[in-house]
């Protein structure tokens, strides 16, 4: 499975060519995944590869829709996804579960799964700096609180951005 994930990296980052912030994000996204998993039940393969593709929705709903709006890139990211994973060789059922996570990974409450809860997490690891005032530790500890779905994701938020 190790060389089909690569060739998944490897159709991310084509995919988005020189857009380096965007391929740096999903890389991120996908080492933090990687370790949530070290304490958090998942199906690795499906986490990594779902970590890899989960906003690869970006580029074509700004091209539809001149926005990278969450809730587009959910509905954008599913079929580029699919086509990327078929190409690849990967079978029905872990090409659905992989687009169900990125149709729903800005959107709380409509997927609750373990390999969501994860990608959630791994994206907020990410992202939480910037809808976070790090200045105001007691706002941010809430955030953290009530925004993280796994118990290593709130340890991890609260080291990363709660420290000193």
């Amino acid at each position: 499975m190790a060389d089909r994930i690569t060739r998944i990296q490897a159709a991310m980052e084509e995919y988005f060519g020189d857009d380096s912030r965007r391929i740096e994000h999903a890389l991120r996204v996908t080492a933090f995944a990687c370790e949530l998993m070290e304490t958090e039940p998942a199906n690795p393969d499906l986490v990594v590869a779902t970590a890899l593709l989960h906003d690869i929705g970006i580029r074509e709903a700004e091209r539809k829709h001149g926005s990278s709006a969450g809730n587009l890139q959910e509905i954008e990211g599913p079929p580029v996804a699919r086509e990327i994973l078929s190409r690849l060789g990967f079978s029905e059922p872990f090409i659905n579960e992989v687009c169900e996570i990125i149709a729903s990974h800005h959107s709380p409450g409509e997927l609750d799964t373990d390999n969501f809860r994860i990608i959630w997490d791994a994206d907020w690891l990410v992202n939480l700096g910037d809808e976070c005032d790090l200045s105001d530790k007691d706002k941010c500890k809430k955030i953290i609180t009530k925004t993280f779905m796994t118990d290593a994701g709130k340890r991890m938020a609260k080291e990363i951005y709660l420290k000193g």
